[in-house]
């Protein structure tokens, strides 16, 4: 069934309100809408859709729901889904990305997002059980994980290195589990056809960073850049990559304190729409410490294109091929190993929000080996404690999570009251 433009916006605009909770639960409800209530989708071809956009960098929930507007009225119904799916998420962050660059450093606020950085630590923890369960089946998923780990918190590797040396790895050992398909499907367009779709969207990624090159505006290029390289390595989902964002925006680029990314991270949280919304604030903040508001908004204008544009790329030029590349065994076993390699890299970012959250200086060797070590003396009682508070919100008593930072927001405003 092929529905009008009308119903199409209708119903991919009430996906986009309702998409609270991560991945998997804005999966589960464009399943319910797309194959269960009507049937505009069959279950074949959702979950052929699904494990396509596995295999892309970038959120995998947009993906597919761009995807899901793309198979059912070609390029306009993917913009349609795919915006709706992002820009209810975008405008609420921008809203939250403004009063916290504003009020964010008053006491009572600060204390309140004590208790919201306490919770994400137990949220990362959760998302690193759940994948780790889901992705290491095999001896060498494990030694991968192990490996991504160590590379990433012992020795500071870069995050594109480990993911690409994942990816090779997957490639020669894991070929015995997944055999050469004999035959080849036929794929649905021309090479031609691909290629320009791609030079479109190329240029459209690429144009506004240019833009601000011809203007030597350094600040708008450098974000443009980064953010476009983060597009580009950022499989496994949002938390895959927060380590090396934070790294980089932290540690090289000095656009904000491990405290602000955390509690960005906390507000992404709470928004509808892919978690990767944190960018944003990122983007925003970069530019709002450069020169106030107004150039903030540029700055998180120009994070979101370049966070978001490449996956109308990856959709649009590969969608056609969709049958074609979910049979690709080294494909497969490439992405195998992606996703160990992000259960290492999971791990590192708990470790990393972990000990910036319940310690209060942490120091770093200089050398080759050089693991993050918190400084004993400065930990945050309040922080233990309100982290064991969530965990037993979360995994005790399966309270939402909207609920649950809800919960320790306020249990953080409370202790500041109390004078703890």
């Amino acid at each position: 069934m092929t529905p009008g433009l009308h119903d199409l916006t209708r119903i991919f605009a009430r996906i986009g309100l309702m998409s609270f909770g991560g991945p998997a639960a804005q999966i589960a409800v464009m399943h319910r809408e797309l194959v269960e209530d009507r049937p505009w989708l069959s279950e074949r071809q959702f979950l052929n859709a699904l494990s396509f956009c596995m295999l892309l960098p970038g959120p995998e929930a947009m993906q597919l729901c761009t995807y899901a507007g793309w198979r059912l009225r070609g390029v306009p119904g993917g913009l349609i889904a795919g915006l709706l799916f992002v820009l209810p998420g975008a405008a609420v962050m921008l809203g939250l990305s403004y009063a916290y660059a504003r009020w964010g450093q008053l006491p009572v606020v600060e204390a309140v997002f004590l208790g919201v950085k306490a919770a994400v630590v137990i949220v990362v923890l959760q998302a690193l059980l759940r994948l780790a369960k889901k992705t290491l089946r095999l001896r060498v998923h494990w030694a991968i994980a192990l490996t991504s780990f160590m590379a990433l918190y012992a020795f500071d590797a870069p995050f594109p290195l480990v993911i690409l040396t994942a990816a090779c790895v997957g490639m020669v050992t894991n070929r015995a589990h997944h055999p050469a398909v004999t035959s080849t499907p036929a794929q649905a367009v021309p090479p031609y056809q691909t290629l320009r779709q791609a030079a479109v969207w190329l240029t459209l990624w690429f144009a506004p960073i240019l833009l601000a090159y011809s203007l030597r505006e350094d600040t708008l290029t450098t974000i443009g850049l980064f953010f476009s390289k983060l597009a580009v390595v950022s499989f496994g989902g949002a938390y895959s990559v927060l380590a090396y964002m934070a790294q980089e925006a932290v540690t090289t680029h000095g656009w904000l304190s491990p405290a602000q990314m955390m509690d960005g991270l906390g507000l992404a949280e709470t928004t509808p729409g892919p978690l990767i919304l944190v960018t944003e604030f990122v983007g925003y903040m970069a530019g709002y410490g450069i020169s106030g508001p107004a150039f903030a908004l540029l700055a998180a204008a120009m994070t979101l294109w370049t966070t978001f544009v490449p996956c109308f790329l990856w959709i649009f030029t590969a969608a056609p091929h969709v049958e074609w590349l979910t049979t690709r065994p080294r494909l497969t076993s490439a992405l195998e190993a992606i996703s160990a390699a992000v259960v290492g890299v999971i791990a590192n970012l708990s470790l990393w929000f972990a000990l910036h959250v319940f310690f209060g200086q942490i120091m770093r060797a200089d050398g080759v080996f050089a693991p993050s070590l918190p400084v004993a003396d400065t930990l945050n009682a309040s922080a233990i404690w309100l982290a064991g508070i969530a965990a037993l919100l979360l995994f005790r008593f399966r309270i939402s999570l909207p609920l649950t930072l809800a919960s320790l927001a306020a249990l953080g405003a409370v202790l500041y009251q109390l004078g703890f």
